[in-house]
């Protein structure tokens, strides 16, 4: 059986970056794939 769409995201281990390994908080689906601090996102 097919599970549901929201089960499935729920699912969806941790995002990563992957330039240091640190966990992304951020939507699975994004599609980011480094954390701020290796993007040097700073403040406005």
């Amino acid at each position: 059986m097919f599970e549901s769409i929201v089960e499935f995201f729920r699912n969806l281990p941790p995002k990563e970056c992957v330039q240091c390994g640190n966990k992304i908080d951020e939507q699975h689906e994004c599609y980011g794939n480094k954390c701020e601090h290796c993007m040097d996102v700073t403040n406005i």
